[in-house]
């Protein structure tokens, strides 16, 4: 019986758990992490799993899909990386983070079976990899009658990977940490591709069309259902509305109408369907407790497109009130007003057009000041395209992250595109946010100054802890 630790243990087992070391460095086997959940009993196969992968947007579908699946009455687990603020975010049990207790007495069940494992290994298992089996085993333990897993990055040799999903969900594919992936759209749909396993549900969001046809091979390669953004699903009509958008939403089952999602932007819109596509696909076949292979969980014919059936459809009420319950932290998340403070983990080309796209359909800002702190390993260049138009002044520092870019180099980047006179460096981030939020105010139209902070989670994630912005749930 695991005993009761002070929170003081919570921090060791935090520090132990980073020792082994960073999360972006990876070893592209499952050799390891399933030695280690066979010698755990294989917890990742107590409940039906839906898998999330893609570049962008896959944490806040997995957040909309666990919340439908919740207002549905289900125990549900959720992970999701990285945090915004604390590790223990990443594991969460019926839409909370468990708490450090629970942390640390997973991480303690965990150990001695990863010491082992370890020793049978040339390299011993990773950050990710015991942080993932950490969630696999607390899900069991709680139990959860259905967990919702976001890949960490690819999908064939994610640690996440050793389960196998009812439902594949592929959220956006674009260009995105090339180094590890590849540097072609086909290579890292390739990467991706790897959570859709035989007789499952791939529920695929709009993608290009290089991407889609690497997505689609793979479907028939397995046998796999596709569902497709855009085909099977889709929104219907979206219209701005205070604190979100209204919505209506093709699904596969029916439509669903007078949706309103407290998220910002098409790209939400989106989420929210192809969320909503994937608890359809999910709760059409739902395994009853106790019953989680496969075939229960999807009873679809194998190699064919889901055009579902009226007899399928969701409460809409439910869906209503799932979406209008749901939140997405760090992702143009509203940390303060007068002015407003936007905060966004936009880190890449696409998911900053995303957000500069629905900052502008959104808000009525005059005047836009941003701070931007991006890992020195993106696309920085790509990244500043797209806040230049939007952005008139901007301030660029660093983030806690010591892959942070180093503001000087950064600020000589952003010079380049914004022109020097419109760049401003401060080596801290609270002395950035400061600054940002003076520049904002400087023509005195108070109501129409707003902040962009943006360029990571951990930016994100810092700006929430300096602006005191309530734990994420």
């Amino acid at each position: 019986m695991t005993q009761v630790s002070e929170p003081s243990d919570y921090r060791r087992a935090v520090g132990a758990i980073m020792a082994r070391g960073v999360e972006w460095e990876i070893d592209p086997t499952l050799d390891r992490v399933r030695d280690l959940v066979d010698v755990l009993g294989e917890p990742h196969r107590a409940y039906p799993v839906i898998h999330v992968a893609g570049t962008n947007g896959k944490t806040s579908t997995a957040r909309l899909i666990e919340a439908l699946l919740r207002e549905r009455g289900l125990r549900t687990g959720l992970f999701t990386s990285p945090e915004l603020t604390t590790l223990r975010e990443r594991i969460a049990i019926d839409g909370e983070p468990i708490g450090e207790e629970r942390f640390v007495a997973a991480y303690e069940d965990v150990l001695p079976f990863a010491q082992l494992v370890d020793g049978k290994h040339e390299a011993r298992l990773s950050f990710f990899e015991v942080l993932t089996a950490m969630a696999y085993a607390a899900f069991a333990d709680a139990p959860v009658e259905v967990a919702v897993v976001e890949a960490g990055m690819g999908g064939a040799w994610d640690a996440t990977n050793v389960a196998d999903g009812a439902v594949a969900v592929i959220t956006p594919i674009g260009l995105d940490h090339t180094r590890y992936l590849g540097d072609t759209l086909e290579e890292i749909a390739a990467e991706k591709a790897g959570i859709i396993k035989p007789e499952s549900v791939a529920v695929l969001a709009q993608q290009p069309v290089e991407a889609a046809e690497v997505l689609l091979r793979r479907v028939v390669e397995t046998g796999a259902a596709a569902a497709r953004e855009g085909v099977e699903y889709g929104v219907l009509s979206r219209d701005v509305a205070f604190g979100g958008q209204q919505l209506s939403i093709q699904g596969l089952h029916g439509v669903y109408d007078e949706i309103f999602l407290p998220l910002f932007g098409d790209h939400q819109a989106s989420n929210a369907a192809t969320a909503l596509a994937a608890v359809e696909a999910f709760s059409s076949g739902a395994p009853s407790r106790g019953e989680h292979n496969l075939e229960a969980a999807t009873r679809i014919a194998p190699g064919e497109d889901y055009f579902g059936g009226n007899e399928g459809q969701l409460d809409p009420a439910l869906v209503r009130s799932g979406l209008a319950k749901s939140a997405s932290p760090g992702r143009l998340e509203v940390a303060r007003t007068g002015p407003t403070v936007l905060l966004d983990a936009a880190h890449n080309p696409a998911g900053m057009a995303a957000t500069v796209n629905t900052v502008t359909e959104s808000f009525g800002f005059t005047r836009l000041a941003g701070v931007l702190a991006i890992a020195a390993d993106k696309d920085v260049a790509g990244v500043l395209d797209q806040l230049e138009p939007v952005v008139a002044e901007l301030v660029v520092t660093r983030n806690s992250s010591p892959r942070s870019m180093p503001p000087e180099e950064l600020a000589e980047i952003a010079g380049s595109v914004f022109g020097p006179e419109r760049v401003h460096v401060e080596d801290r981030l609270d002395d950035a946010i400061d600054r940002a939020i003076g520049l904002a105010e400087e023509t005195g139209e108070y109501r129409g100054a707003g902040v962009l902070i943006t360029g990571s989670v951990v930016t994100a994630g810092d700006a929430r802890i300096l602006l005191r912005v309530e734990e994420t749930r």
